[in-house]
């Protein structure tokens, strides 16, 4: 088991930024990749971003690309999502999750471990 905590969310005017955080505990030698998504009321989980253990590869939605910085420290078992530029499409509870396997990081059905969230509310 791999549990994980978010924190860093809130709420912020358009054009701000936001760190969000994300503390890993139990069995995270498992963990191959870490990853972020978002979702909002009646929408599905949609993928945010993405980085390998061991390679710290990192992978982004267009959306975010050129926004959002993804960044782990292993030794602390936590991953970053630097959020710049925010706008109120952005507004969305963030997750974390973990995977112990490579595949299609685009895909939430393929991550084994879930946060409980944090949100990020975003004003015009």
């Amino acid at each position: 088991q791999v549990q994980l905590v978010e924190s860093g969310g809130g709420l912020v005017q358009a054009g701000g930024s936001l760190r969000l955080s994300c503390a890993a505990s139990g069995r995270t030698f498992s963990t191959y990749a870490m990853g972020w998504f978002r979702q909002t009321p009646g929408k599905e989980r949609e993928f945010v971003t993405a980085i390998t253990r061991a390679t710290a590869y990192k992978y982004y939605a267009d959306s975010v690309k050129g926004r959002f910085t993804i960044s782990s420290d292993n030794a602390k078992n936590t991953v970053y999502l630097q959020l710049n530029s925010l706008k109120p499409e952005d507004t969305a509870t963030y997750y974390c999750a973990t995977r112990k396997y490579r595949g299609d990081y685009y895909r939430a059905q393929e991550y084994d471990y879930w946060g409980q969230g944090t949100q990020v509310t975003v004003s015009p």
